[in-house]
């Protein structure tokens, strides 16, 4: 019989961590019975890979990570026997990027979205001290998520219908546009559901004589990809939104509790006989 590895993929702000404290508390029981069964939780989100180096001490992780919605993939060399191809060194990982710079589209911006720029204000436009006070994070933690590689997160300001006329030139242009919790990101035409894809191939090879199987759990539109992507998709209820539409309908479920309460009920309920004894 051939033994079933999970592989966990989960966004951040909403999902595993509380949309307006940022905690992990209640799925922190969860993460280390996961961590106990040696189940790779991957972080999947749109923060930085500076946030990500102290997010991923915090919750006492030590496998891949993705970010910038789907921008790049940092594998610590740990994790694999051997390199991936297509991949460069960088510090202690290995790195997979499927976008262009974000100079490339902060560049779009300012040259071809003049007639825009009274209806948004892009984090490169923001200080610290104001990112901090739309997002509810500390200093530090703003400082962190101002530092991005590939896209440029913008925070609007406008109405629905310049908002729309705003996408659609940016579309035209070149430029791929997603719905985030707080902010609009522009950026390359990759996902969270592409990146998904990607390493979930890398684990396959490594576990080569297991069946892997993804499970992921997202609240935000900007998860959909993400979620469309594994073979078993948890929506978990948010606060502040409706549950995005899935082009799936099969294997997919939806919590009645919001953030990291609904995130620990899921995985309880789905992998219960893999940490029951741990």
């Amino acid at each position: 019989m051939i033994n079933k590895k999970p592989i966990i993929f989960s966004d951040l702000d909403g999902t595993l961590l509380d949309h307006y404290s940022y905690k992990s508390t209640a799925a922190d029981p969860t993460l280390q019975k996961l961590q106990r069964a040696n189940i790779p939780v991957i972080l999947n989100t749109s923060k930085t890979l500076a946030e990500l180096e102290v997010i991923k001490v915090e919750l006492k992780l030590n496998t891949p990570f993705i970010i910038e919605n789907g921008a790049a993939v940092y594998i610590p060399k740990s994790t694999f026997a051997t390199q991936p191809e297509d991949t460069k060194v960088e510090g202690n990982y290995w790195v997979k990027s499927f976008c262009l710079p974000r100079k490339h589209w902060l560049d779009l911006l300012n040259e071809h979205c003049g007639g825009f720029s009274q209806y948004y204000r892009g984090f490169s436009m923001l200080s610290v001290a104001e990112l901090s006070q739309i997002t509810g994070l500390d200093l530090t933690q703003a400082e962190r998520a101002k530092e991005r590689q590939y896209g440029e997160p913008i925070q609007w300001l406008g109405d629905e219908v310049t908002k729309k006329a705003f996408i659609v030139h940016l579309v035209e242009l070149g430029a791929n546009v997603v719905h985030g919790g707080r902010f609009i990101h522009v950026g390359d035409f990759c996902d969270k559901g592409q990146a998904l894809i990607w390493l979930t191939e890398q684990y396959r090879e490594h576990y080569s004589n297991c069946s892997v199987y993804t499970i992921a759990l997202g609240d935000g539109e900007n998860d959909t990809p993400m979620l469309d992507a594994a073979d078993i998709a948890v929506q978990i209820r948010s606060p502040v939104h409706d549950f995005p539409p899935l082009y799936r309908e099969y294997k997919t479920s939806q919590t009645q509790l919001y953030g990291p309460e609904g995130w620990a009920e899921s995985i309880q309920q789905l992998l219960a006989e893999q940490i029951l004894a741990t």
